[in-house]
Formats: C-alpha cells, sequence, structure tokens
C-alpha cells in the first residue's frame, strides 16, 4: 500500500520532490500540500489530487498522513516538525534544519522522544558518485579538504536577510560543509572572514547578508581545511570538495567524483538524481521502520548546522570558534 505524504512548503525545492516522489507512485500517494501562498498550495494539491491547507496544524488534524516533507526557509522552522512527531508522522526536512541551533535541538529532542524516522536533504550524499568518493578515500589518512559554493545570489527576498537565512554559509554552502563532515570526519572548530562587496550595492541594495566568504577549520581526526563561498557571480562557479591526500587528490561535485594520482586520472559521473535517491530510501525507511536506511539524519543535520553557525559566529567576532559553542 502507498505510503501517504504530506508537504508542509510548496516552494521550488518541495517542487523537486514532488517530482521525484511522482516517479514512486508505487510507494507513495502526495495526498496534502501546506504553504502559505494559497494559490501555491492549490496548485500542488491540483496537480498531484491532494488537498490544499495554509495550516499544518489543520492539516496534520485532518489528514492520516504516513509521512510528511518539509521545505521552509530557515527561520520557518515553526513547530510543524514538532506536531508532525508527537502524531507519529515520519518527516523528511530540507537543510539547514533551523535557524538557531536552539530551535534545531528543540526539534530534535522531538523526533528522538516519538521514534519517528528522520531524514534532511543533504542531497550531496545521496549522489552514487559520493559513495564512489567514500571508496577513493577509504584506508587513506587525508590531510586536508578544500570546499567551493562560488555563485550568483539567490532570488529569493528571505534569503539575502541575515536574520532570515543565515547567510550563504548557513543556508547554501552547508552542503559542502555536511559533505566534508561525510568524506574527512567532525569539525571542531572555525575562524571566518566575511565581507559584503558588490551586490548591496547594486542589485540588491537591501541585503545584509556577506556575498564573499573564506572559512578555515580544523577536523576532530587532525585534518584541515579551507571553504570558499561567494554569491557575487555573474558567471558559473566552482561547486564541490578536493580531498587531499598523500597519493591521491579526490574531487567531488554534483554526481561526479575524480581521483588524480600520480600516472593516472579515474573519472565517475553517477547520472542520478539524488533528490530521487534520498525520497525512495525515506520511503523504504518507512516501511521497514528502518532510520539506518537515511543517509542524513536530523541529528546529522543539527551537527553540520552547527558548523555554519559557529563560521558565521567566528567572521562576526573576529576570532576562532569551536562548534561545541554552539550548543
Amino acid at each position: 500500500m502507498a505510503l501517504r505524504i504530506g508537504f508542509v512548503g510548496t516552494g521550488g525545492i518541495a517542487r523537486t520532490h514532488m517530482d521525484a516522489l511522482a516517479r514512486l507512485n508505487d510507494l507513495a500517494q502526495m495526498t496534502a500540500f501546506c504553504d502559505l501562498d494559497e494559490t501555491r498550495a492549490q496548485e500542488a494539491a491540483a496537480r498531484y489530487q491532494g488537498k490544499a491547507y495554509t495550516d499544518f496544524e489543520q492539516m496534520f488534524k485532518e489528514e492520516p498522513l504516513d509521512g510528511v516533507i518539509i521545505c521552509v526557509p530557515p527561520h520557518a522552522h515553526v513547530g510543524a516538525e514538532e506536531r508532525a512527531a508527537e502524531k507519529g508522522i515520519h518527516i523528511f526536512v530540507e537543510k539547514p534544519v533551523a535557524r538557531t541551533t536552539q530551535r534545531a535541538k528543540e526539534i530534535e529532542h522531538a523526533i528522538q522522544k516519538s521514534g519517528i524516522i528522520n531524514g534532511v536533504g543533504y542531497h550531496f550524499r545521496a549522489y552514487g558518485a559520493t559513495d564512489r568518493a567514500v571508496e577513493m578515500l577509504r584506508g587513506t589518512t587525508i590531510g586536508m579538504a578544500m570546499g567551493y559554493w562560488n555563485g550568483g545570489m539567490p532570488g529569493v527576498g528571505w534569503w539575502r536577510k541575515h536574520e532570515l537565512s543565515g547567510g550563504q554559509i548557513v543556508e547554501q554552502t552547508t552542503h559542502i560543509f555536511d559533505l566534508a563532515r561525510y568524506l574527512v570526519g567532525e569539525i571542531e572548530e572555525v575562524s571566518a572572514y566575511f565581507a559584503q562587496r558588490v551586490m548591496h550595492l547594486e542589485q540588491y541594495p537591501d541585503s545584509d547578508v556577506a556575498d564573499v566568504g573564506v572559512v578555515s577549520f580544523k577536523f576532530e581526526n587532525g585534518a584541515v581545511g579551507t571553504m570558499v563561498n561567494t554569491a557575487l557571480m555573474n558567471i558559473a562557479g566552482k561547486v564541490g570538495l578536493d580531498v587531499i591526500t598523500q597519493n591521491r587528490v579526490v574531487e567531488v561535485s554534483w554526481g561526479f567524483a575524480k581521483a588524480v594520482e600520480a600516472n593516472q586520472v579515474v573519472e565517475y559521473r553517477s547520472h542520478d538524481n539524488p533528490y530521487y535517491n534520498e525520497d525512495k530510501l525515506f520511503l523504504e525507511a518507512i516501511q521497514k521502520k528502518d532510520q539506518s536506511l537515511i543517509r542524513c539524519s536530523y541529528a546529522d543535520g543539527v551537527k553540520t548546522l552547527a558548523v555554519t553557525l559557529a563560521a558565521d559566529e567566528s567572521a562576526r567576532l573576529g576570532r576562532p570558534v569551536k562548534v561545541s559553542e554552539m550548543f
């Protein structure tokens, strides 16, 4: 029997998950769609023959859901996760999981108390190419990781407000920090510099987020790393992570992994859809009652949030910040 799945938030990333679930219609039926924008909720409901809501409390009260996919901005995690947990509805949350670690830990506690299946949309973990990168790095001593998220300014207004999004590190480059954690290990301390250079003067005078940033960090295992990001580019930029070992450099990006050695270069492209992969695993985890199928749990997502918030705090304070300080 197909699982009954609802949505809280029906914007761009939610539509990506809807497209994936439409390909998984033997496993799931999308039955309820909640969004503060009633027109957007109604459009999704009409497309997938479900019911539209503007209040998640009402949706959870009226709909017998098995799972819910929550796709809201960082500042908008205002209770949907807890209410779903109270009702035993399994949850999948798009990154970042919250705007603050305090809020994230409140949600994490509710999830742990309920015992529901839970996942977070760090989709780089779900690429087959990332699996290959794990194999390429197995048995090696990693010296350093270098990450990148270089591109332009997203068009949504809340993203350009630091109070709402946390800025690029917290909302966007979080994917590459998570990939670094996944491939290298836990990050214990960060030191960051951010600046506003162009975008707030030109296209977005209302923006108060940095459009360039550099972060250095230390892993618990002794490796070190750097992360650079920018939102000021009008051309395509680099997104991904390079992992440095003594005899091999492993480069990872969108569905791509490459190992560079002295006498050979091995490239692998997985040509898969990570949203489909992670949604399929979420549905299978619900059916089998097996949390271990999930690539990134909510608690794991909280750890990545803490790293990015530590970087944001370091830039604000002008000193290194231990990730543990975020708790």
